[in-house]
């Protein structure tokens, strides 16, 4: 982490609220794909307030966090969220966290492999939240741009692997995020750009007709 992330993280730190350290430690289950870290998920919660999206698609749940600080900011209002995860066993924790939090009566769990399971949606979401497999990024974007409603947002982690510090064993998810972030960077339907907060978050909005 550089003295721009502690900075930030060290301001918000006595913060009351979910956060990333206390939420791990209280999930039984370990063998996870890494969540957010705490200002991502902060952005969220902020680019929620601001939009009050009536239905959210999150696309990879893994143990919950970014769906319980995206339910948390949703639930003044009537929201849904609508969180699509490939492995039951992860699933089902991350429903026992829904539970613990209080978020489970405004989020639907599908338990599905995402490219099976966005053709079977119907275009109504005011905003996307992408944290899947990152070999699945290219493929899913043209389903997550049919799915948004003109004005809403999508949003992507981690687009940043391309360019920063990288554990060796993530090499192999550099070329479909660098191919994904080719895809939305190009495409004249969306505007967009990736804010240097996490591994990287993509910021888009789809352009009305």
């Amino acid at each position: 982490m550089d003295r721009v992330a502690h900075y930030i993280e060290a301001l918000y730190a006595e913060k009351k609220g979910l956060n990333k350290k206390e939420y791990i430690d209280q999930t039984a289950l370990k063998a996870f794909i890494p969540v957010v870290d705490d200002d991502v998920a902060r952005i969220l919660q902020l680019l929620i307030m601001l939009k009050r999206p009536a239905r959210i698609l999150e696309i990879g749940t893994s143990i919950g966090y970014s769906t319980s600080s995206m339910a948390k900011a949703i639930q003044t209002w009537d929201g849904r969220i609508t969180s699509i995860e490939y492995d039951e066993r992860v699933a089902a924790q991350a429903q026992e966290n829904f539970r613990r939090e209080g978020v489970d009566d405004v989020i639907e769990l599908v338990i599905d492999d995402a490219r099976k399971a966005l053709p079977r949606l119907e275009p109504q979401y005011d905003l996307i939240f992408q944290d899947a497999d990152k070999h699945l990024y290219p493929d899913l974007f043209e389903e997550c741009v049919r799915l948004l409603k003109p004005g809403a947002l999508f949003l992507a982690e981690d687009s940043l692997f391309p360019v920063i510090d990288l554990d060796p064993k993530w090499h192999d998810l550099i070329p479909p995020i660098e191919r994904f972030n080719k895809l939305i960077a190009g495409d004249e339907r969306i505007v967009s750009t990736i804010l240097p907060v996490g591994d990287g978050l993509t910021i888009a909005i789809k352009k009305a007709p």
